[in-house]
């Protein structure tokens, strides 16, 4: 794992750059922010390998969502695993720190999602929503908090965040979909792992992200 000024590396090879994404950091540019983002940081950092170099971005995380990002170096690559991200993407594995516990050690959050014109995604039904399927597991919890463990199935604009409201536990940080605490100044969600079939070599690669330590922090006695 390489670290760089804002950017940690996971893996590089001559068509793949998988980078761990702090949080609070754009994936690709907005309206308002055009530099401070990963991809230019990503792009900057090949054109300093070779002014010729040209990255493409092939799925993105939310701002404020932490862990694993992955570019191609070529936009034929970028294409065919766009096509077919969610065959390709075997495993998509997060954790998340949460307010409360769930009901259940386990299970499953289907919902169907929609999109107002204010970015705003909420539950809506079968007829109107897109599918949204998240598997979660406990692995800590106390009397304020607990650590979640999270699969996804889809891959819906903020389908984790809508989920874990769901279940009566908004992430930490979360404002926008019901959590009243931010005690660590971030949105407590970071992609983890992610099992990743090459689209032309069909090889199965897996890409870890370890889990912020600050994640751990309401578990640690005290």
């Amino acid at each position: 794992m390489t670290k760089l000024k804002k950017m940690t590396i996971i893996y590089e090879d001559k068509e793949l750059l998988v980078i761990n994404k702090p949080s609070g950091l754009l994936t690709i540019a907005s309206e308002k922010e055009k530099l401070r983002t990963l991809y230019h940081e990503a792009r900057e950092y090949l054109k300093k390998q070779n002014p010729h170099h040209k990255i493409f971005i092939v799925h993105r995380l939310d701002k404020d969502t932490s862990g694993i990002v992955v570019f191609a170096k070529n936009e034929k690559l970028k294409k065919a695993c766009q096509n077919s991200w969610n065959t390709l993407a075997k495993t998509r594995e997060y954790h998340a720190l949460v307010s409360g516990k769930p009901k259940n050690k386990s299970g499953q959050v289907k919902s169907y999602l929609k999109e107002t014109k204010t970015f705003q995604v909420y539950n809506t039904s079968e007829k109107f929503g897109k599918l949204a399927l998240t598997n979660y597991e406990v692995l800590k919890s106390n009397k304020e908090y607990s650590l979640i463990k999270i699969n996804i199935l889809t891959g819906r604009k903020s389908q984790i965040r809508l989920a874990m409201r769901d279940l009566n536990c908004p992430i930490v940080g979360d404002k926008k979909y019901g959590s009243l605490k931010n005690p660590y100044r971030r949105l407590c969600l970071h992609a983890s792992k992610l099992v990743l079939v090459h689209p032309f070599t069909k090889k199965e690669m897996t890409f870890t992200a370890e889990i912020p330590k600050i994640f751990l922090k309401p578990f640690e006695e005290k």
